[in-house]
């Protein structure tokens, strides 16, 4: 059987080699030390994957590397006691049909491993409980206290640095009814995390490492994924009468004449390989300069094809202007069908999933929202290929950010989510809106762990308050020096898997060069309050005192001279004072307007630092209004409607904030219509 399976083996390297050597990039992007050949037949009536893979690892590090760590993510379906659903809601899990993925053999060196295999858990409900260790195949009883979605390979022969190990395993995906990405759904199938997939070592210093180390999580229900890099060079096999889409280039067909069909695909430089097939698609297809882009329709929405496209074209031009290349020459768009809607809104860097519902308003824009976002992932995720499991704001808060830029930017600013004569939203201001309205808004702060946010926060404290917290740097630095930050970081960081306070050194190196009227050399005092820890920011202007001014009275003069002037008002000349309150634990540094009855006006700066701060005027003008923050560069505000006061009404003033109120409420009107 072992000659068997090698024999098997090599017969895979010469199927798969003539495309392998086809290239798709002129140089590599990255140091793709991660490479993958897998042959995956899908069986469409048993709902399984089988596949074979050959990995080939060189070790980045300058460690001796004693084992090799992979994600089994499938196996997060596999029972109601894996992590993922111990800790979904009971009701997300009600109509689960369960799946799996097991490895049945592993060779490294030509020797067979599989009786090593083990499963590990790192990631406890608490810190005092220790990692746990199952050999492949756990005991029944043992299922409720283990998650079997991290498989441990001890490596008899040590894998030294800078030196390469190949591992081929054959493996078995029962795949579930779709669910949290991936599954299937009638004859719509969308596989995602279905194969081994090699978790990333982290040699010391890579991160704030001290010491080298995998990093490797389970698969919780909030995390997502964190993989080095690499090639992909996958043959898919199934039924000729499905349409295929994956994160590959299409490179080999082939039909065996009995009605099935190979596809084989290849990428490169990509964190991640996922496929769908359905009999249903069709095809829409454009360009954008040199990126080919293929939608993959439901019928039933083949008319909004042009809506994607649009999108994601808008998204194309905005982040090569503002960021950097998109470098793949091709895109896949999945739209799935009604009963598939959870694998929509996902990210694969070269294909992306969206969603639509028949005939939905082109003035509500969720397709061109989801489109935006999802394609924004191939920097974030794709590229820069962050850390999903500790720090998810760096993808999804950093690429919620763009979205509003670019949405805004393409649609409109105040109607760019909703468009419609009784109500329009912009996206921006939805996301802000979204954030103040979460009553758990400070409960932890948004630097965390993906698995550590509670009650719901998830959301909220890693899309859609680093978003704010995003827009309102850009305000504060401007908008120029912003794009200089992320182009910095596009060029410095690409596939090199940026940490948090690598993002903060680029800010603080490019805004100690950008001209801005903060006059600081570093930001940290601002990632300090909002990043990493859960301060909140609320200025009111408190009050508006006038008097006449009061000529100083008294006795004067000396020894037999006194002579006593009494304290007389000057009618003509006034003392005002704009008292301003700090109500929240942040500090933003910011401008402050006055108002005059002369129709002047003046702007004062304050650090906003203390509780209380006055501003005084003599002279023959009286304040008649002040506002707090007038460009509204403070997004992060929690209450713009204490941000400005007037004595009288002043018609101008009242026309502009009356303006704010409606709209403020017609947004609140229009977000619960969308989601009720």
């Amino acid at each position: 059987m072992r000659n068997l399976f090698i024999l098997c083996f090599f017969l895979l390297n010469w199927l798969i080699a003539p495309v392998t050597a086809q290239e798709i990039l002129q140089k590599p992007l990255s140091e793709r030390l991660t490479n993958y050949q897998i042959e995956a037949s899908l069986d469409t009536q048993q709902k399984l994957v089988q596949g074979t893979m050959i990995l080939t690892y060189r070790n980045p590090s300058s460690d001796t590397l004693h084992e090799l760590l992979f994600h089994m993510y499938m196996n997060a379906f596999r029972n109601d006691y894996s992590r993922f659903f111990s800790e979904r809601r009971p009701a997300v899990r009600d109509s689960v049909e369960y799946g799996y993925i097991r490895v049945i053999s592993c060779f490294v060196r030509g020797e067979d491993r599989t009786q090593t295999l083990q499963f590990t858990g790192t990631d406890q409900w608490g810190p005092e409980n220790p990692a746990y260790i199952w050999n492949l195949e756990p005991p029944d009883s043992a299922f409720t206290d283990t998650d079997l979605t991290i498989m441990r390979l001890p490596l008899k022969q040590l894998l030294l640095p800078d030196s390469t190990i190949s591992v081929r395993m054959k493996f078995e995906v029962k795949l579930p009814k779709l669910t949290s990405r991936s599954g299937y759904s009638k004859d719509y199938f969308f596989v995602a995390q279905w194969f081994p997939k090699l978790a990333v070592y982290e040699p010391a210093g890579m991160r704030g490492r001290t010491t080298g180390g995998w990093n490797a999580h389970q698969f919780h229900a909030n995390s997502e994924f964190y993989a080095d890099p690499g090639t992909y060079v996958v043959k898919i096999i199934l039924p000729e009468s499905y349409q295929v889409g994956s994160c590959g280039l299409l490179v080999h067909e082939q039909s065996d004449g009995a009605g099935n069909k190979s596809l084989t695909f290849r990428g490169e430089d990509i964190v991640d390989f996922a496929w769908t097939a359905g009999k249903r698609f069709m095809v829409a297809e454009d360009q954008w300069q040199h990126i080919h882009i293929r939608c993959l329709m439901q019928p039933e929405h083949y008319r909004q094809a042009d809506r994607y496209i649009k999108a994601v074209k808008y998204a194309m031009q905005y982040f090569n202007n503002h960021v950097g290349t998109y470098p793949w020459p091709y895109l896949t768009i999945v739209d799935p069908p009604t009963s598939g809607q959870s694998s929509g809104g996902m990210e694969y860097t070269t294909m992306i999933t969206t969603g639509t519902a028949y005939d939905l308003p082109r003035g509500l824009r969720l397709p061109e929202v989801v489109t935006i976002h999802e394609f924004g992932h191939a920097y974030f995720m794709g590229m820069l290929a962050t850390n999903e499991f500790e720090e998810p704001w760096m993808d999804e808060g950093i690429n919620t950010y763009f979205e509003t830029r670019i949405m805004d930017w393409a649609y409109g600013e105040k109607q760019s989510m909703a468009d419609f004569p009784f109500a329009r939203l912009g996206d921006g201001e939805f996301c802000r809106i979204s954030y103040l309205d979460f009553p758990a808004r400070s409960i932890v702060p948004t630097y965390n762990n993906s698995w550590s946010f509670p009650h719901g926060s998830y959301g909220v404290l890693s899309y859609q308050k680093p978003a704010t917290m995003m827009r309102t740097l850009e305000r504060l630095i401007g908008r120029d020096c912003m794009d200089q930050v992320f182009k910095t970081y596009y060029r410095r960081w690409a596939f090199k898997h940026p940490s948090s306070q690598d993002f903060i050194d680029i800010v603080n190196e490019v805004v100690a060069l950008c001209p801005n009227n903060l006059s600081v050399s570093s930001m940290n005092w601002f990632f300090n309050q909002f990043l990493f820890d859960t301060r909140e920011v609320d200025y009111r202007v408190r009050d508006i005192l006038i008097s006449s001014e009061i000529q100083k009275g008294g006795w004067f003069g000396r020894k037999r001279n006194l002579s006593y002037h009494p304290a007389e008002k000057h009618h003509d000349h006034y003392i005002s004072v704009v008292r301003l309150e700090r109500l929240g634990d942040g500090v933003i540094p910011l401008d402050v307007m006055i108002g005059f009855n002369d129709g002047t006006t003046v702007i004062e700066r304050w650090d906003g630092k203390e509780k209380y701060h006055d501003f005084k005027y003599i002279g023959s003008r009286k304040v008649l209004w002040a506002q707090i923050d007038p460009d509204q560069k403070i997004l992060l505000d929690t209450n713009m409607m204490n941000n400005s006061l007037s004595l009288k009404p002043h018609r101008k003033l009242s026309l502009k904030w009356g303006t704010k109120f409606l709209f403020f409420i017609q947004n609140l009107m229009q977000i619960t219509a969308i989601f009720s």
